[in-house]
């Protein structure tokens, strides 16, 4: 079995009906927060993801650089071909970075550039 990759998600990754889309299963997660980044309005054009997400808006986590900033959300366990699966669900404006959680755990989260 392969070593699992944690994504911490904060947004529509979070939706039963994104997850059953994108991996063929329903994730199970664990609460975390990520500090020094604050949630930014962004409009999707992509009609396949407005579609699944039911959003036309989406949020995008951003550095702030202010510690005090945090966002809430939930890390999941994926195997490395479900990570891919979530690189060709997000939009481009989203970049896949390696992220320290509060909770010390290291995991992957999409944010702003």
């Amino acid at each position: 079995m392969t070593t699992p990759v944690l994504l911490f998600s904060y947004g529509t990754l979070r939706q039963r009906e994104v997850q059953l889309a994108t991996y063929g299963r329903e994730l199970a997660g664990r609460p975390d927060a990520l500090a020094g980044y604050r949630l930014e309005p962004l409009q999707i054009s992509d009609p396949q993801v407005v579609a699944l997400s039911g959003k036309a808006v989406h949020n995008i986590a951003c550095a702030s650089g202010n510690p005090a900033d945090r966002i809430e959300g939930v890390v999941f366990e994926l195997s490395r071909e479900e990570l891919d699966s979530t690189d060709a669900y997000e939009v481009d404006a989203y970049a896949r970075v390696e992220v320290t959680l509060e909770s010390g755990r290291k995991a992957f989260a999409y944010v702003g550039g």
